[in-house]
Parts: structure tokens; C-alpha cells; sequence
């Protein structure tokens, strides 16, 4: 397993903020204490032409501006322009990876998958997931020696078909703003409603909503979740990408959902068994438990 991380993500913060640094130091102790042959690698920010495939020159300079917060949710830290970049940064280099026949996971904040093309909102600045699947299609790396390469070491693989499949306990509002005009994508999102941000409630073309009550018992959430999944796989995509969000654990304080650390363990053992490539970006989670139920998902995905 590859693990792509800045620890340079961890710089910003906001007092009583949800979404705060701690999620990503603890994770980073956890995993490097329990897998050391785990390789981690420091990703590259993400330039202006990849970012453009997501949102308008607008939105981009805005965040690089930062003057005012954008919402309550959603402070305009200093640099955050720079931190945005990084994580839209290690998505794309997870999904590069692992069209090279690797596994990765991004371990990054700030999450992404509710800015839209032209709106930070959500703790989110840049949408990381939108991007990685559209520079997937763009050109999505140079491979040693892949299954669509040609020549060694020049060959770049396209992915002609890119799943996201979404399991964060918020609609990827964003995610669907940006992708539902691509038929090289389909995005299935499984979600609390009503909740933030109160939207995902009717699915239309390659977008496939699947909104679940507060409280819905955790074995019914896990059902919806392996439709949706086993949904996106009949689109027959090149590369999986997954909106890992944890706060459908039964013990976040942002929703009400049900989901245990086995059941986060039963998504990574769904991935294994998937003969397709795949990597995952973290989204949300705000519990203590955090890092249990990252370790959970991943050991479970690499079969340790």
C-alpha cells in the first residue's frame, strides 16, 4: 500500500473546527506503528491546468486570494491555497499509482468532495476526487510497463471510464456538479438526508444518489452501499476512485448514522475482491475513532 501525505497538511487549523489536524496526525501514528512495510510517498502540489479541469480561473484565484472566509464552515486560512494544491496533488498521484498497478490512499486535508466548479464550501477548497478522475481521462501518468502500455517507461495509460463511488456520510454535492456532464463518469454517492449539504436526493444520467434516513440500521447502509457499488462496476470503468469519508461511523458528532469499524473493514475486503484498479482520497470523519476506522478499511483492502 502506498500512503500519499504531506505533513505539511496539518499547519492550518480553526478552534473547535471538526475538521482538524489531529484526524491526520493520530492516523499517521496508528498506521506507521502497525505497517511499517507500508510505503509513503510526499505528493506535488497541483498545477493551474489540472486544477482548470475541475474549476474555473475564478475559483482558483480566489482560493489563492483567501481575503474573507468563504463560509461558516469553509475559514480562509493563510495559505490555504497552497495546502488545496497539495491534496488536489497527492489524488492525482493516487490515481496515477494505481493505474500503474499500485494501491493508494491519499491521507490529506483539506478534503474536496463538496467544491464545486466555482464555490469552496464544506471544509473543502478544490473538488480532490473530480480532478484525479478527470486527469485520469486526460492522461493518468506514464506506467513502467501497464496492461494498456505499449513501450516501457513511456506509455502513458488512459482510463476511457472512471467510477467514483462515494460513502462519505454528506452527498458529494460538488463531485456531481462537476462530473454529471461527462459520460466518461459515473458517481454514485451514499449519504445522510436530510443533512448537510441538502442535496443528492433524485439520481439523472451517470449520477446515482442513494440518500439514507438518520439512524437507518447499520445492515440496511451497508446493503445500499454495495448496490451502489456494484452499480458503478456494470459501467465497466478503467479506474475506481472512492470518496472515503469515515463520518458514517455511529459514533461521529456531525450525523447520525450507525455504521462499526467492521463494516468500514467490509468496504476495503469489497475493494480487494475488485479486479479493477482502484484508489482512495479521504473525504470526512470527525470521531476519535478515525484512525481505527481508516486502519480497518485499508488493512482490510490489502488483505494483512
Amino acid at each position: 500500500m502506498i500512503i500519499f501525505h504531506d505533513p505539511q497538511c496539518v499547519e492550518y487549523s480553526s478552534a473547535e473546527h471538526p475538521e482538524r489536524p489531529v484526524r491526520i496526525t493520530r492516523t499517521v501514528a496508528l498506521l506507521k506503528d502497525r505497517h511499517p512495510n507500508w510505503e509513503w510517498r510526499q505528493p506535488r502540489a497541483a498545477s493551474d491546468a489540472e486544477l482548470l479541469r475541475a474549476h474555473s480561473r475564478e475559483h482558483i484565484e480566489q482560493i489563492a486570494k483567501a481575503a474573507e472566509d468563504f463560509d461558516l464552515d469553509t475559514p480562509a486560512h493563510p495559505n490555504i491555497d497552497k495546502y488545496a494544491r497539495k491534496s488536489a496533488g497527492a489524488a492525482i498521484e493516487a490515481a496515477r499509482a494505481t493505474l500503474r498497478g499500485e494501491r493508494a490512499f491519499s491521507l490529506m486535508r483539506p478534503p474536496g468532495h463538496h467544491a464545486t466548479r466555482n464555490r469552496a464550501m464544506g471544509f473543502c477548497y478544490f473538488n480532490n476526487i473530480a480532478i484525479a478522475a478527470l486527469d485520469a481521462l486526460a492522461v493518468a501518468g506514464v506506467a513502467d510497463a501497464g496492461p494498456r502500455s505499449t513501450t516501457a517507461a513511456t506509455t502513458k495509460i488512459v482510463a476511457d471510464r472512471v467510477a467514483i463511488w462515494d460513502f462519505d456520510a454528506h452527498h458529494g454535492n460538488g463531485t456531481e456538479e462537476i462530473v454529471a456532464p461527462n459520460p466518461k463518469i459515473a458517481f454514485a454517492s451514499i449519504h445522510q438526508s436530510p443533512a448537510y449539504p441538502g442535496t443528492g436526493l433524485t439520481s439523472f444520467a451517470n449520477i446515482d444518489n442513494y440518500p439514507i434516513a438518520p439512524n437507518t440500521p447499520r445492515s440496511e447502509h451497508v446493503d445500499v452501499a454495495e448496490r451502489a457499488l456494484q452499480k458503478l462496476l456494470k459501467f465497466k470503468p478503467d479506474l475506481l476512485l472512492v470518496s472515503a469519508g469515515f463520518d458514517a461511523y455511529s459514533g461521529d458528532p456531525l450525523v447520525q448514522m450507525t455504521l462499526e469499524q467492521e463494516d468500514f473493514g467490509r468496504f476495503g475486503e469489497w475493494l480487494r475482491k475488485i479486479d479493477i484498479p482502484t484508489a482512495a482520497i479521504l473525504e470526512g470523519g470527525y470521531s476519535d475513532e478515525l484512525p481505527e476506522l481508516i486502519d480497518a478499511f485499508i488493512t482490510s483492502w490489502t488483505s494483512e
